[in-house]
């Protein structure tokens, strides 16, 4: 491999400081009094940031990791450019929307980084084509692939509207729903799940199951879009299809746990600890989807999109509980990262923070509800924010060790 995947997985690592950074500056402010910097600057930076320089960042470097077992012929060396360039655009949206928020440098650099993803999609599928089509990974990394780069039309939306100034509320909260969706249940659900069949050992049954199954998500991954919208008023025929489409994802993640996770068990020895974490994050992608379902349901889909906290609670649910715990311990279980009792330590204490922090966002969400404030919530947020953030930074530190 002409690529050192470990030297890029450490920048990943550095990257999530930054986003825990960021979130534990935004809790304090939130909590305590500081008046340099605006919060919804510092919100667009990090939501920004954790997009592009932690979660995206990381999946194209397990997706380049991939190929390289794949098919040693693979020239990986074409996508150190790549690697570089998203994360110029990252760092310059950090700082730029800290700055100057919605912006010229900072629009600019987020319409560059999509850009970017552009160009690791075509050199991606090019070499996509050099490894068998029976691989169960393959079609998951062209799906994942695709809705990223469909993901783009709501970020364009976005920078139209921030641009010209000339904003609707329907369309604008219907563009960033459009670019999360397909962000969250399109580019990272399906990059993941990529890798985490790769990690299977493949027989004809996994392959006729891991077909099915990919199947039904993608078929269903554009109408689920209208789970996002369902506020909108939408003629009945709509209704209905985001109805199926949120039961299809359910009966594809039963079918999932029921064929896939039993194999995975079987055929790939991990220790308890990771195992935990691996039935962890299960528990949380079947809340997902259940509550996916579940706001189908006019008067609770009311609730789910009338509360600002219940929002914010599912999308740390994704992005913290399934697709940063997954990241995480997918290199820990790979050997990308050092291996030894303090930093599994480390670990163990940012997993901790992620489910204290998803336990306090659910309770404040429930309790909003009814317009009950928790005492001292922000307090607790800030405290959690300081777990995750020295979670990560002991994770960095100890990898720069030399081993």
């Amino acid at each position: 491999m002409n690529l050192d995947i470990k030297y890029w997985v450490k920048v990943s690592l550095f990257n999530l400081l930054l986003v825990a950074s960021l979130g534990l500056l935004m809790r304090y402010k939130i909590a305590f009094e500081f008046p340099f910097l605006n919060q919804k600057n510092i919100q667009h930076s990090h939501s920004h940031f954790a997009f592009a320089g932690w979660v995206s960042q990381t999946l194209i470097v397990l997706m380049v990791s991939f190929l390289s077992r794949q098919n040693t012929a693979i020239r990986l060396k074409k996508y150190k450019l790549v690697f570089i360039a998203n994360l110029v655009c990252a760092y310059i949206m950090l700082f730029s929307f800290i700055i100057q928020g919605y912006g010229l440098i900072s629009i600019l650099f987020s319409t560059l980084s999509i850009f970017v993803s552009f160009w690791f999609a075509v050199l991606y599928f090019k070499d996509l084509k050099l490894i068998p089509k029976d691989n169960l990974s393959k079609n998951w990394f062209k799906a994942a692939l695709f809705f990223n780069v469909i993901s783009s039309l709501g970020t364009f939306a976005l920078a139209y509207m921030m641009a010209t100034k000339n904003i609707t509320q329907d369309f604008y909260l219907s563009s960033i729903y459009y670019y999360l969706h397909f962000q969250y249940n399109g580019w990272f659900w399906f990059a993941v799940t990529g890798l985490f069949v790769s990690q299977l050992i493949p027989n004809l049954a996994l392959e006729k199951a891991n077909k099915t199954i990919f199947t039904w998500f993608f078929i269903s991954c554009i109408p689920a879009y209208l789970l996002s919208v369902l506020w909108l008023e939408m003629p009945i025929w709509l209704y209905i299809l985001a109805v199926l489409s949120g039961i299809i994802q359910v009966l594809a993640w039963i079918k999932f746990v029921k064929i896939i996770i039993p194999n995975f068990i079987k055929n790939f020895s991990v220790a308890p600890f990771f195992k935990w974490i691996y039935i962890s994050i299960i528990l949380c992608i079947s809340i997902k989807f259940l509550l996916q379902l579940g706001s189908t349901i006019p008067s609770i889909g009311k609730l789910a999109f009338g509360f600002r906290p219940i929002v914010i609670a599912y999308l740390h649910l994704v992005l913290l509980a399934i697709i940063s715990g997954f990241l995480l311990v997918y290199v820990f279980t790979n050997q990308l990262v050092l291996q030894n009792n303090t930093i599994k330590k480390a670990l163990a204490l940012f997993i901790i923070g992620i489910f204290l922090n998803e336990f306090v966002l659910a309770v404040q969400g429930i309790a909003s509800i009814n317009y009950t404030l928790i005492p001292y919530v922000n307090e607790m947020l800030f405290g959690i924010a300081i777990l995750l953030f020295f979670g990560a930074l002991s994770m960095f530190y100890l990898n720069l060790k030399k081993r």
